[in-house]
């Protein structure tokens, strides 16, 4: 049998800074258990201070009350601590995203070198030229045409474009009477009507004695 060979591992998009971060957020972490314990230890350890009071055990009360008292100045330090390791953290965050900003930056001047490499100067002035050329020998033809032609002509002109116009729009059928148009004969209908009623009025019948 042959040897298989596992696909290659894609590199690791993990940084040294980003496991630095990890790292003092992990001590920042275990520095807060810490004090919390602290803070619990301190509180019991004053409650029990008063129950050996109550019971005349002034020595071993006074023994934990110097126990709390050092406890109460590693809070302090572990305080100091912490917030050295809150900075750096900050610190070291904030330099990735500097780093970010020039390697964005880096890129984006490498594009635009790019672009301005690609756009030649002689190029855009040949086209400019050329285009500057064409529109002055568009305005020669029309100032030659426009002094030949008479007013006569420009007429004529304007005709042939309305009649091409004309062919363009789509014809109406003959035979299909368009709605809301009322033929001649059908107006002229009513006013036969009353004529005739006006000849002929009705008389009224002689009654028979």
């Amino acid at each position: 049998m042959g040897i298989i060979f596992g696909k290659k591992k894609p590199p690791s998009r993990i940084t040294a800074q980003d496991k630095a971060v990890l790292q003092l957020k992990q001590q920042r972490d275990k520095l807060k258990q810490y004090q919390r314990r602290i803070e619990n230890s301190l509180a019991s350890d004053r409650e029990i201070a008063k129950k050996l009071l109550a019971k005349g055990q002034k020595d071993r009360a006074k023994l934990l009350l110097r126990k709390k008292r050092y406890q109460e100045q590693l809070l302090v330090k572990t305080d100091g601590q912490l917030e050295n390791l809150e900075k750096l953290t900050h610190d070291i965050e904030f330099a990735q995203i500097e780093l970010e900003v020039v390697e964005g930056l880096k890129k984006g001047n490498e594009a635009l070198k790019k672009v301005n490499d690609a756009l030649n100067i002689e190029d855009i002035e040949k086209i400019l030229d050329e285009t500057r050329e064409a529109k002055e020998k568009q305005d020669e033809i029309s100032s030659l045409l426009s002094g030949v032609l008479t007013d006569e002509d420009e007429e004529a002109v304007e005709n042939e474009l309305a009649d091409i116009l004309k062919e363009q729009m789509p014809e109406v059928p003959s035979n299909e009477v368009v709605s809301g148009e009322v033929s001649e004969e059908e107006e002229q209908e009513p006013t036969k009507k009353e004529k005739a009623k006006q000849k002929s009025p009705t008389e009224p019948v002689a009654l028979e004695a």
